[in-house]
Parts: structure tokens; sequence; C-alpha cells
């Protein structure tokens, strides 16, 4: 993590490494801390709890605020300490839920549109935004409510174990939950790390759901 995040187009944006970030840190941080305690001090081999952690966040803070973007060689040593972890796929997935952003534009139009409406919303704000953030197509749909198909992804690029694939499962959960009236779960197989032919990511829909 010595590079510094760059501003300009290219690369990822300065968002995605500033979620991966301080997804690590809340997971790092104690259960319980006692009043006087600094965690960082207390529980060095906590890595989301390190000084060099806590400095990179806010050098991406600053990046986000500026609409920064942070190179391929920067992303993918951030991706190869992620993957360090035992809990690397848990970090990806819950970072691709804040990057979701919390101000999706299709909060509460669940009660007024028709159901295909929604999806083909919340279609066109995952692809506008996942563009935005990764700088590049993560795949196309296919036909059905949602379900992304990608013959080859920047995701597999930094990670081709498939861990950090969760991440756009993450994103897609949380962009869905925010146009449909109940919680989204989509499902990732086949997966390209897995030595099948593609990726995808669609979603789960109960009976019910489908009927609307």
């Amino acid at each position: 993590m010595s590079a510094e995040p760059t501003s300009g187009k290219g690369g990822m944006a300065a968002l995605v490494g500033l979620s991966l970030l301080e997804v690590i840190r809340t997971r790092d941080l104690p259960t319980e801390i006692l009043g006087a305690e600094n965690p960082s001090q207390t529980m060095p081999r906590r890595l989301g709890l390190s000084e060099a952690v806590e400095l990179q966040i806010r050098r991406f803070r600053i990046e986000v605020k500026r609409r920064g973007r942070i190179s391929d060689d920067e992303a993918k040593a951030l991706f190869a300490l992620v993957l360090r972890r035992p809990d690397a796929g848990e970090v990806f997935f819950q970072a691709g839920g804040l990057l979701a952003g919390k101000d999706v534009p299709g909060r509460g139009v669940g009660r007024w549109y028709p159901r295909r409406v929604r999806y083909a919303l919340a279609r066109r704000y995952f692809k506008k935004r996942a563009w935005a953030l990764l700088g590049r197509s993560v795949g196309g749909f296919a036909h059905g409510s949602f379900a992304l198909e990608s013959g080859g992804h920047v995701l597999l690029e930094m990670d081709p174990g498939g861990n950090a694939c969760a991440l756009l499962s993450g994103f897609a959960e949380s962009v869905l939950s925010r146009y449909l009236p109940e919680p989204a779960t989509v499902t990732h197989s086949p997966c390209l790390a897995r030595g099948q032919d593609s990726c995808r990511w669609s979603v789960f829909e109960s009976e019910d759901a489908r009927n609307e």
C-alpha cells in the first residue's frame, strides 16, 4: 500500500479503496473496548487498526472528495492485502454494499412502479455506477429480471481466485434492495475462477415475487 492515489481518469475510483479499508477497520475492531484503551496500540496485530491503514484511509478520503482514481497496480496491492485475510470474501461483499451509495435514486419507488420497471431502473443504475467505480464494464445483462453475465472482468484480473467477485454480489444486492420492496438475494454462479465459461450474478426471487 505504499503508492498513493492518483487523481484523474483511468483505474478504479478511490472510493473502492476507501470502502475496502473501512470495512477491514470495522471488522477488526474488538467487540469490547475499555474506556481508556487505545485499540491501535493494544491490538497491533489487527491490520485494520494499524497506523498504516488509518493513514491510507485519510488519503483515500481526500481523493474521494477530488473524485480521484487509483492505478491498477495500487488496486492489485490493495486486493492482495484483503486476500491475505481468512474473511476476504466477506470484506469484498460488505465493501460492495457500501459502494452502492446511500442515495440510490430508486429508494421509495417500490410501491409506485411495476416490478419489471423497478428491475429495469436497477439494471440501469447498476451498470452506470459500476462503470464509474471500476473504470470499465463488468459485463452485460442477459434475459431475465437481473442476470449479469461476463466473460472476463477487472475483479478477476485483480483476484484470479474469484473471492473479489463477492464485491459485485454485495453491490448488486444493495442496489436491488433499494428498488425492490423486499431484501434481495444475489447468487454468483457460474464463475470463471472455477473453470466455468462465464461469471453470472442473478437475483433469487420467491414464487410470490415472480408472480407480482
